[in-house]
């Protein structure tokens, strides 16, 4: 199928590993001019060479920390420059964040602000462009909505619903579409240092419908095709990508 993406341009936070990493090479093999971010420069070179092997234009790379004060205005400053426009922003930078009962201010403010506040803060940056162009896609990579204990990312991820999804209904008279996708159990790394083999085993076979977790690539085909001019229809939504492990009916 052809998504109709050859020639545009793409924003990719948070890949240089895992889900980011996933989309920013699904992208670039349909045409799109991707600039990546994330901290590690290393990563993200090794990416950009993937890439470039692939036969893909070769990638802007930003190095930056989005928990920094100027990391939105930083972050979209470098990708405009970069790539002259930015037709697609894919938010994936994040990171689980349980909390005990007395955690000070300080690591909920971390939490929020990794989470929600740069996530709004790069899209706004962005919108000008997108609203001027009369054409864009924001996709935040967000998180489940059955939480089994006080973790502040869980309610950092509400916001981004709540959020996206009021954004959604002001843009779409731009052709500006805006959604969320809530990934199940994603190997990661955060997945392999805090779940051991055996563990995610015997989770897969008890909780999981499809009995195992799920690879990067199974998230990212739904994200690339988020991303295209065919998905035009779709705004306002929050959709798992789990293998069934979701319970909730609707």
């Amino acid at each position: 199928m052809d998504l109709q993406l050859e020639g545009r341009t793409a924003l990719v936070t948070g890949a240089s590993m895992g889900i980011g990493r996933a989309i920013a090479k699904g992208l670039a093999e349909e045409g799109v001019k991707v600039a990546i971010v994330a901290r590690r420069r290393e990563l993200l070179e090794t990416l950009a060479e993937e890439i470039v092997r692939a036969e893909g234009p070769r990638p802007v790379i930003i190095v930056a920390d989005v928990m920094a004060a100027d990391a939105a205005s930083r972050i979209g400053g470098e990708a405009l420059a970069g790539l002259g426009a930015v037709d697609i922003l894919i938010n994936s930078a994040g990171g689980s964040r349980p909390l005990p009962l007395d955690a000070p201010e300080e690591a909920w403010d971390e939490a929020m602000t990794l989470n929600f506040t740069r996530v709004r803060q790069l899209t706004h940056a962005l919108l000008a462009g997108m609203i001027e162009r009369k054409w864009g896609r924001v996709l935040n990579i967000s998180g489940k909505s059955e939480p089994f204990g006080l973790n502040a990312a869980f309610a950092a991820k509400a916001a981004i619903h709540a959020w996206a999804k009021g954004l959604s209904r002001d843009v779409g008279k731009y052709a500006i579409t805006v959604n969320s996708i809530a990934p199940g159990r994603i190997i990661s790394e955060q997945i392999l240092r805090n779940y051991p083999p055996e563990e995610r085993k015997k989770f897969s076979a008890e909780e999981i419908p499809l009995g195992a977790y799920g690879q990067p690539e199974d998230l990212a085909v739904l994200a690339v095709f988020l991303a295209s001019p065919l998905a035009h229809y779709i705004t306002g939504t929050v959709i798992p990508v789990d293998g069934g492990l979701r319970r909730y009916q609707f």
